[in-house]
């Protein structure tokens, strides 16, 4: 049996899908029971646990031969570091307490650097928490998410595409689903020490690549725009989002542009998407 956290999510809801498509058997780590009934329907076994309650963790742990676990952004947080690594620390301690022999961990990116920027100093740590505590790990460290294009498309309709990240850099991007494969594969593997998956997609892709398949998809021309990042805290906050998580969003694109949030590569094991960007666009257009 294999536990999922982050089910009603994004990467979570794709490993939990794999697995049971494989025939075996799934717990999922739910917060609110309510959103789990697609799962019930599936034959998962369904845990509601908050991820930073220990005792609860521990509990939903129990008997898996393996845990996939992620940290969930906290964009509404005026403190979401300290929020995240409070998480991390009692996910960890629940490993420890549940005897859980095998952890896929979802990182990022430029996570390994100890001096990691932004959210990733969180997923720094995250790496190094769960490496002590006693299950053998493997982290997916994955590339920036295609589908964070969501938020870039409300100009779509004056056929801009705004992009902090200058247009013509092209920088690794991946999507959920090769992700989620990604991770259910290394936990139907089962884990030996320590193993670090660097995922990408099939290619690196700019917001000028990201623009010219847009403007195939629509039929019309569409121009990626270049926002300067002091624009961030305005637009993110603007959302809805804390100051806090607005500030860390900005120097990850600033990690982004100076190259600084890049793969560790040796000693790591380097990976290929399969799923192109165009994939991942064509149904967004479409909510």
């Amino acid at each position: 049996m294999y536990a999922i956290a982050g089910a009603t999510g994004n990467t979570g809801a794709i490993v939990a899908s794999r697995l049971l498509a494989e025939g075996k058997r799934v717990r999922v780590i739910v917060r609110d029971p309510q959103r789990a009934g697609r799962w019930r329907a599936r034959g998962a076994e369904i845990v509601t646990a908050a991820l930073d309650d220990t005792a609860a963790v521990a509990a939903a742990l129990a008997g898996a031969a393996g845990a996939y676990l992620m940290v969930p952004p906290r964009p509404g947080s005026p403190t979401p570091l300290d929020d995240q690594r409070a998480q991390v620390d009692a996910l960890a301690a629940a490993v420890r307490a549940a005897g859980t022999p095998h952890v896929v961990l979802l990182s990022s990116i430029g996570a390994h650097r100890a001096g990691a920027i932004g959210a990733l100093q969180v997923l720094h740590h995250a790496e190094a928490a769960l490496g002590a505590a006693g299950a053998a790990l493997t982290v997916v460290r994955a590339a920036t998410f295609m589908e964070t294009w969501r938020d870039a498309l409300g100009l779509l309709g004056r056929g801009v595409l705004p992009t902090f990240v200058p247009g013509a850099i092209a920088f690794p991007m991946v999507a959920v689903r090769d992700v989620g494969r990604i991770a259910a594969d290394a936990l139907g593997d089962g884990g030996d020490g320590r193993r670090v998956i660097e995922l990408a997609g099939p290619r690196e892709y700019s917001a000028r690549d990201v623009a010219a398949a847009l403007a195939n998809l629509l039929g019309t021309p569409v121009t990626a725009i270049d926002t300067p990042l002091t624009a961030v805290i305005s637009t993110l906050t603007h959302t809805g989002q804390s100051l806090a998580w607005a500030e860390l969003r900005r120097d990850l694109y600033a990690g982004i542009i100076d190259g600084s949030v890049a793969w560790q590569g040796a000693g790591t094991q380097a990976m290929r998407g399969q799923i192109a960007i165009a994939e991942v666009l064509r149904p967004l257009l479409a909510r």
